[in-house]
């Protein structure tokens, strides 16, 4: 009977630990972590070989950093509406020529890619990069629920 108390106890304190790691069942999120983990699936999905990977993950950030700068700016468009007809719409043309230059900055680095990557291999990258960020996506969801 001792012996479960024990257990029972420290089954208890570690719940207690745990919970208080991550408040709410909230997992921190660690971006060089997501990076790391991403880099490595898409290198995986793709079959990259080490060299290839060491050529196409610096061209790939900086199209991610970028594409950052772009998505943070729809993002302050969108934070608070306008309060008249005239801003609203300025606002739904901004985001528009937002979303534009993304396309464009994707198109453009997608080329790069092709000059050091085969085609099949860029194709299975952007493939690997939205599988993994649904994938993402979902056990974020799924976790907060």
């Amino acid at each position: 009977m001792k012996r479960y108390l024990i257990i029972f106890y420290i089954l208890f304190v570690t719940s207690l630990t745990v919970s208080a790691q991550h408040p709410r069942g909230r997992i921190h999120f660690d971006p060089a972590r997501f990076k790391a983990d991403m880099e490595q699936y898409i290198a995986r999905e793709a079959c990259l070989t080490p060299k290839e990977a060491s050529e196409f993950f610096p061209l790939f950030d900086e199209m991610l950093r970028k594409e950052r700068a772009l998505f943070d700016q729809m993002s302050t468009i969108s934070r608070v509406k306008p309060a008249t007809e005239k801003g609203c719409a300025e606002a739904v043309k901004k985001r528009d020529e937002l979303e534009i230059q993304i396309k464009e900055l994707q198109q453009q680095y997608h080329n790069r890619f092709l000059k050091i990557l085969p085609a099949s291999k860029v194709f299975d990258v952007i493939k690997a990069q939205n599988h993994f960020h649904r994938q993402m996506f979902k056990n974020r969801m799924g976790r907060g629920r």
